[in-house]
């Protein structure tokens, strides 16, 4: 049974689209969520393909789809090929992925993705995990703290929001999102407070669920899985996740320039297919998360 309005699929026809489905092909959606890239590429595929579904969350197993060409795994997609190995799957004609915290994480308080709500300090996307959002906050040393922040949330200053952290928690444990806005009340500027907490937050929910890790692995996994003319249809929502699979699609790697042949040629495993895809103004409009949505769209070679 799916969840009424769970998530509202960003660039839906357009991803799906760039995996060009082939009647008989294997897919893979790697960002399950509430189903809805799923149930457009089952609208396309024949009775002979296939659709494997990843999402880590526990949540999304009340949208699972009742068809007896998808298969569902509830893991991280960083374990994509693993499973396809096991589930006896060594190539894929097609792969999905729509990064980011779905509409649903978000919408739910007791998650702790949203500074709209007090709630507690949480955003894991797999429930299981040991390391929450009030692990990172309160027991991470502070030059751990100033690294994220000036990494995964891009703040000039991040070295003055660990401090400050730290300073607090020593007299406190912070373990509200409203505890957590009080700590941060000099840098939460008239205007920008928004704009500042979202990047704060970034920060330590890309630490939290290691999704730069995931990322990568994920790529590798893709080169690996797809077959020769099978596709990579990618949807990032910051400029971090963004560059590495923009890198990866050009070169192969994350850092550092391939090694080239005598004649100053290297091989790559992708080829990138038509331009950046964004939503359209009417899209943004009928849902607002779309807004920092990029698409890229690559052939593997």
């Amino acid at each position: 049974m799916s969840q009424k309005g769970y998530h509202n699929p960003v660039l839906l026809k357009e991803t799906v689209a760039g995996l060009n489905i082939k009647n008989d092909g294997i897919y893979v959606d790697v960002t399950f969520g509430g189903g809805g890239h799923s149930k457009e590429i089952l609208r396309q595929l024949g009775p002979k393909g296939r659709l494997i579904a990843f999402d880590q969350d526990k949540d999304v197993l009340l949208n699972i789809i009742k068809d007896s060409r998808f298969l569902f795994i509830n893991e991280n997609f960083k374990f994509m090929k693993r499973f396809l190995k096991f589930n006896d799957v060594n190539f894929i004609d097609g792969v999905l992925a729509d990064f980011g915290v779905s509409s649903h994480q978000f919408d739910k308080p007791e998650r702790g993705f949203s500074t709209r709500f007090d709630s507690h300090l949480d955003m894991r996307m797999d429930q299981d995990s040991p390391v929450s959002a009030k692990t990172v906050i309160n027991k991470y040393d502070e030059s751990d703290l100033k690294r994220l922040f000036k990494e995964y949330g891009e703040l000039r200053l991040a070295p003055a929001i660990a401090r400050t952290i730290t300073e607090a928690r020593s007299l406190n444990p912070i373990e509200t999102t409203i505890q957590f806005k009080s700590v941060l009340r000099k840098y939460l500027t008239s205007g920008k407070e928004n704009k500042i907490l979202a990047q704060i937050y970034q920060a330590i929910r890309i630490e939290v669920n290691k999704e730069l890790d995931a990322l990568k692995n994920f790529l590798m996994d893709a080169k690996d899985m797809l077959r020769p003319g099978g596709r990579l249809s990618v949807i990032s929502y910051h400029s971090l996740e963004d560059r590495l699979v923009k890198r990866f699609i050009r070169n192969g790697m994350f850092s550092g320039e391939p090694q080239r042949d005598i004649f100053g040629n290297y091989e790559v495993p992708f080829k990138k297919t038509g331009k950046l895809i964004i939503p359209s103004k009417e899209e943004i409009k009928i849902n607002n998360r779309a807004r920092s949505a990029k698409l890229r769209i690559a052939i593997k070679l």
